[in-house]
Formats: C-alpha cells, structure tokens, sequence
C-alpha cells in the first residue's frame, strides 16, 4: 500500500524536526533519498499521491555529483503519471537559477540589486564596467552563500578572471550583480505557504558573510549568527506573496534587504527549500512545521 506522502530529500539531518511534524500528526510518508535513486522512464508507478520536494541547491557543495537536474526530470515523469508534486520541475528551474529569478521579480516591478548575466569568465569585465564599484560575482546556482565573491575595484577583478579564482557555477552561468549595503546591516527573508506569508526573520549580515541561512544545521559550519522575528510592512509583504505565488511556491523564502543609499527594498533571492528557522518555540513562539504539515493534509485530501 502507498502511503499519502512522499519526500524527497538530499541532506540527511536537515528534516528531523519535518519527520517529528509528520509522525505527530499521523501523516503516512515516505522518505526518499535523493543520492542513490533512479527511475524507469517508462513506468507510470509513482511513489505517492502527493510528493514534497526537500532538495536543497546547495547540493552541489556535498555531493559533486549532486542531484538539482535529476531531480527535475524525475519531479516532471512523477507529475505526468499523476503525482502532485509540491515544489515540483517548474519550480527547481527557477530555485536552481539567480538570472531566472530576478528577472522574475522584476517583471512584477520590484526593485532587484543591478544585475549583468554572462556565461564566460571573460565577459565578466566587460559586464562590469557597465557597473559601479565595488561589486560581487555570483554563481547562478548558488545556496548557502557559495559562489558569492565581493570585488572592489576593476583591477582585482581582472586579476581573478586571470587567476581563474573568480566564482564558477554549475551550468556555466554567472551573475556581476552590484554590492548593496543592507540598511542596519541585516537581510529579511519572508517565508511563505500557499502563496502566503508565513513569518519573517530578520538576519544579521556580517560583512562579505553571504551565508545567512537561519536553520541549525546551516550554523553548524560558520558559529550562529543573530537573527529575530520581524513583521514587515504590508507593501512587502504582498510582494513576497506575489513573488511566491508567480513562482509557484508550496512553501519557501523570499529574501530582500534595504539599501541603504537610498531606502528602497530590494528582492534578490527566491528558496524553495525552507529549513524554517533555528528554534522556532523560541524565535517565533509556534513551530512553522505544523502548519506545513497542516497543507500537506490538505493536498493529500485533494489528490485523492
């Protein structure tokens, strides 16, 4: 007999507190791991009425063989055979791509870092000099802060593309995206479900720290950074759902910070893969899981 859930998964500790939610709420699930999985093309067997995706971008940083692309062909067979796949292909293509994103955002008129797209090292200089100083490469599929580097000047640009030091992303695309100072120096990410807002954590942005991700097991590698619940205005907060919802969210993050040359919000991040925050009972005073577990309920009721 199946059971009402699948998930698929890829790092092995981050989903403890997901797999306490769905055993405390009765939910049938099984849990799939990504690294050592395959799939017959031709078969129409899917593992679950609804299936949630749990795979993080950073794969790439654990595995060198990571699974973003896999991933995506498997969620697209699943959901041709008839699975509600949560956080499914059309998602990851924008999850696993920063250029996709913004121009996402920016077609719903909010405000993005400036931004040149390439895919060659070399083009990187010419990108730049369309831009101020200081500046940053970015890996288009990035997580977790990786293959994000801060340039000052022209002249240290030009000696990393020499050096081939610069940032490399894993299809080959890269991203010269201006270096925003974040008023009060701290980001906000605004999580969502359904399309709608959840909570919002406001994270303390420690110089060129790019990693600001608030789950435990993201803190384990770089000492725990300050973080706090916040309420943002109404304006952002439609924003993100609007972002969300373009998306296609079942649940995720939307990251903004404010610049502070000039007040204006800028959105520059989309993750489909929400952890939830470190400690929520103490950070939130209620555990997001729940809820989480809550619409997969209901999902599982619909696709029956």
């Amino acid at each position: 007999m199946k059971p009402d859930l699948a998930v698929l998964y890829e790092h092995p500790q981050w989903f403890i507190p997901l797999w306490a939610a769905l055993d405390r709420h009765g939910i049938a699930y099984e849990a799939i791991r990504l690294s050592d999985h395959s799939f017959d093309p031709a078969s129409r067997d899917i593992p679950a009425p609804v299936v949630l995706s749990r795979v993080a971008m950073s794969s790439f940083l654990r595995e060198t063989q990571h699974g973003i692309f896999y991933a995506q062909s498997l969620y697209d067979h699943w959901a041709a055979n008839g699975a509600t796949v949560l956080n499914g292909a059309d998602v990851i293509a924008i999850d696993s791509s920063k250029a996709r994103q913004l121009s996402l955002i920016s077609r719903l008129g909010y405000a993005i870092p400036e931004t040149r797209i390439v895919h060659r090292r070399e083009d990187l200089l010419a990108a730049a000099r369309t831009m101020r100083w200081p500046l940053m490469v970015k890996a288009n599929i990035g997580g977790s802060g990786a293959g994000i580097t801060r340039y000052a000047t022209e002249e240290e640009l030009a000696q990393s593309v020499k050096d081939g030091t610069v940032p490399d992303s894993v299809d080959s695309v890269l991203l010269v995206q201006d270096y925003v100072p974040p008023r009060g120096g701290v980001i906000t990410r605004v999580e969502t479900l359904a399309g709608k807002f959840l909570y919002a954590i406001e994270v303390e942005s420690g110089g060129d720290n790019f990693d600001l991700c608030p789950a435990d097991a993201c803190a384990v590698t770089r000492g725990p950074i300050r973080m706090a619940a916040v309420q943002p205005p109404a304006a952002i907060v439609e924003a993100a759902e609007r972002i969300a919802q373009a998306t296609g969210l079942a649940v995720g993050g939307v990251e903004y910070l404010i610049d502070d040359r000039d007040g204006v919000a800028r959105f520059y991040d989309i993750n489909a893969l929400s952890n939830f925050v470190a400690k929520p009972l103490d950070v939130l005073g209620w555990d997001p899981h729940d809820r989480l577990v809550e619409h997969l309920k209901a999902a599982i009721e619909e696709a029956r």
